[in-house]
């Protein structure tokens, strides 16, 4: 009889443990739904998502005009390489349909400014020699909110790298990674200013 006593008290305690369990794992499959089910209302509605916009849920589609290169100087590839990034990251970073014209946001402007000039001038055997030299690029571009017009804005973005003395220009233009180190610091500054609110 003492054996029955002692196998009958694990079994209960086992039991009990198991009940525990179980209802430690329905808790935690209903708090991990209830977590997904918040996640997705921020994201679909539209007014947040993780990545930092501020769309409206109204806006769907965006039209990018062509980024003329209106400056005297830059490379031939800056226009078209300039508006497919442009095209490229907001692909990338909302869910906004790309259309050719009249989308709900619009973006158009032209490169005003690409300018390669000395950034720092230092003294080599009392000759004045540039320490480094400094591309500076400016577009100036209109955006168009098509759902609410106090978005809208026309703004001058300039961004800058600076490169050693012994690159020259025809080295930068050359170079397919240089520009476009200059031109993603633009582009990143657009986006923020017109659908991130920063």
């Amino acid at each position: 009889m003492t054996w029955s006593k002692f196998d009958f008290k694990p079994q209960a305690a086992s039991c009990k443990l198991q009940a525990f369990y179980k209802l430690n794992a329905w808790r935690y499959v209903l708090a991990c739904s209830l977590w997904l089910v918040a996640c997705s209302s921020l994201t679909s509605c539209g007014i947040y998502s993780f990545n930092g916009t501020n769309i409206d849920p109204a806006v769907r589609t965006i039209s990018i005009a062509t980024i003329q290169n209106n400056s005297p100087q830059g490379p031939a590839f800056l226009t078209q390489r300039f508006t497919e990034d442009l095209k490229d990251y907001f692909q990338r970073n909302t869910n906004l349909r790309l259309v050719p014209r009249d989308g709900d946001l619009q973006f158009d402007g032209n490169i005003i400014a690409y300018d390669f000039a000395p950034a720092s001038i230092q003294q080599v055997g009392g000759v004045s020699q540039a320490g480094s030299n400094r591309l500076t690029i400016q577009v100036k571009i209109r955006f168009t909110n098509s759902k609410d017009d106090k978005q809208s804005f026309e703004q001058v973005f300039q961004n800058f790298d600076d490169y050693p003395a012994n690159r020259n220009i025809a080295t930068i233009n050359s170079d397919p990674t240089a520009v476009r180190t200059t031109t993603d610091k633009i582009i990143t500054d657009i986006f923020n200013k017109s659908v991130a609110n920063w």
